[in-house]
Parts: C-alpha cells; sequence; structure tokens
C-alpha cells in the first residue's frame, strides 16, 4: 500500500482529535487556575472553588497530556513516512503508431484453395478408449445412500 499521509483519514483524524484534545486540556487548565487565583486573592474563595478546582486542574493536565502525546505521534508518523522510500516510477516507453507490425505471410494472404490444409496435415491426437481407462477403487466410489453430486472421497485413510 503505496498511500500518502495527507491521503490518509486516520492520520487527519489523529490530527484533528489530537489538537482538540489538546486546547480542552489547556481550556480547562487555564479556567480553573484562572478562577482559583481569582477566589483566593479576593479571599471569597470557597472549598468547592478550591478543592474541586484542583481535581479540574488535574484532570485537564490529563487531557492536555494525551492531545500533546497524539499530536507527537503524528509528527512520528511524519518522520517516519518520510523515511521510507517511495518506488520509482515506472518508466513506459510511448507506442509508436506509425510504425507498421510485421504480420506473417500466411496470415496477411487470403485463404485459397492452394493454401488451406490437407486433411492428411491435420493433427491427430490419442484418446484413450474405455477399456484403456482403469478401473475405479471401491473408496473413490460414491456410497449408495448419498446423492451421487455429493460424493465425497473417503477420508478414513488419513492419518493425523
Amino acid at each position: 500500500m503505496n498511500k500518502s499521509l495527507s491521503r490518509s483519514i486516520g492520520f487527519w483524524l489523529l490530527l484533528v482529535v489530537s489538537l482538540a484534545t489538546t486546547a480542552v486540556g489547556g481550556w480547562l487548565i487555564s479556567g480553573q487556575i484562572g478562577t482559583m487565583t481569582t477566589t483566593l486573592l479576593d479571599g471569597t474563595a470557597t472549598g468547592v472553588e478550591v478543592y474541586v478546582g484542583q481535581s479540574l486542574v488535574v484532570v485537564g493536565a490529563g487531557v492536555l497530556a494525551a492531545g500533546i502525546v497524539g499530536i507527537l505521534l503524528t509528527l512520528g508518523l511524519v518522520a517516519a513516512r518520510s523515511l521510507v522510500p517511495t518506488p520509482a516510477p515506472a518508466v513506459v516507453e510511448a507506442i509508436d503508431w506509425t510504425a507498421e507490425t510485421a504480420q506473417p505471410q500466411a496470415a496477411a494472404e487470403p485463404a485459397t484453395s492452394e493454401t488451406t490444409a490437407s486433411p492428411e496435415a491435420a493433427p491427430t491426437y490419442d484418446t484413450a478408449t474405455v477399456d484403456e481407462v482403469p478401473a475405479a477403487d471401491a473408496h473413490d466410489t460414491a456410497r449408495d445412500d448419498a446423492p451421487a453430486g455429493d460424493a465425497k472421497p473417503d477420508d478414513s485413510t488419513i492419518t493425523r
């Protein structure tokens, strides 16, 4: 498979999801830290803002880290793809449509009574007669209870 990364849906999906995850993680962190800083400096901070805010900052950091790992994987794929050599395109020579093909003499001339093959020159084939065909073994014949179209070979001689 010689598909470029710019035409790969999986590559673009990884890049877009990684960028979105990084943005959401950064937004969670900056929003919670901003709220915690403002309320702590004003002296109006409640336990929910401080303790829940810390937990949301940790969750945002995990989401941000996952997005960064996805972006690094994307960059790694680009680097790995650049190291893989692309096959050289096959050079195809142009067809010279003006050149005439060399036709055999017999095929170029129309068939006449002198050029037709005689019956003596016709090839003969060796065909086996009914008497020369070896008789079938008892193991190769179909069972009496099975229809002729469903005949299967006997598997009893196979050892495992």
